[in-house]
């Protein structure tokens, strides 16, 4: 079952205009009251779920893969900054950058992660039979998603204890990624999921090592890592669906 309702994201956009969040629950919530869940929380809310809802017209499918297995988890996906020109863009970048192609942006991804876990996920954990504890709160993205995921992983460690970051934007912010990993304070037992597709990679030099380099500082940190090159893999919602019983493995596993 996924449900809708709205929350202002006025430290980010200032306007109290509502915000969608989709969540999840697992159908043993309604058989069991007592149950509590680990959440999944989730970047590009709009993606996850449904098709008529997605940016190209093919969501994740998230909840029917959740329903599939019968996966213990709430899942909390947040709709992103739609505005033009570069809402999302700096919504989910914790770097101010320069880019060719989308000009100036402004990183206001601390701004987005400080609301995420000082107002949002209070508010589902009030709400919602959560697990709230670090050892049962996630997140996961792709491509600017995906680098908010290795964001939020690395400088909201005390929040989040595993991430999943598919197709992460790292070249896009020049690899600013590597430093804020190097210097960072790491829970032990942190676990990190990221991929990449091939296709996405030709032609761009550039990714593969900025890739490269992220996943290496991580696993210098002592962060276990899965780490991934995607054979044929596009930077689209079809594959990042392919991927979801991967990274969910990879979150799921060690657990009771």
């Amino acid at each position: 079952m996924v449900e809708k309702w709205g929350i202002p994201v006025t430290p980010i956009t200032g306007k109290k205009k509502p915000r969608t969040v989709y969540v999840y629950l697992p159908k043993a919530a309604a058989k069991d009251p007592e149950a509590r869940f680990p959440v999944l929380y989730m970047f590009d809310g709009h993606n996850v779920f449904f098709d008529q809802d997605a940016t190209y017209g093919k969501s994740w499918g998230m909840g029917k893969y959740l329903d599939r297995t019968r996966a213990r988890l709430m899942v909390v996906a947040v709709d992103c900054d739609h505005r033009p020109p570069n809402g999302r863009l700096s919504e989910y970048s914790p770097f101010t950058f320069r880019d060719e192609e989308f000009g100036h942006v402004t990183g206001r991804g601390k701004l987005f992660m400080d609301w995420l876990t000082e107002e949002l996920k209070p508010a589902i954990d009030a709400r919602y039979p959560t697990l709230p504890g670090r050892e049962h709160t996630w997140i996961c993205g792709s491509s600017m998603g995906g680098l908010m995921s290795l964001y939020a992983v690395t400088c909201y460690n005390r929040v989040f204890s595993r991430a999943a970051a598919l197709s992460p934007s790292v070249d896009l912010v020049k690899g600013k990624m590597v430093p804020l990993i190097q210097e960072a304070d790491f829970a032990p037992g942190t676990v990190v999921y990221m991929d990449y597709g091939s296709r996405e990679m030709r032609g761009q030099p550039g990714v593969l090592r900025n890739f490269t380099r992220t996943a290496s500082a991580l696993m210098e940190q002592g962060v276990f890592v899965t780490s991934r090159i995607v054979p044929n893999g596009d930077h689209c919602e079809e594959c990042w669906e392919e991927q979801i019983p991967l990274f969910m493995k990879v979150l799921l596993y060690n657990r009771e």
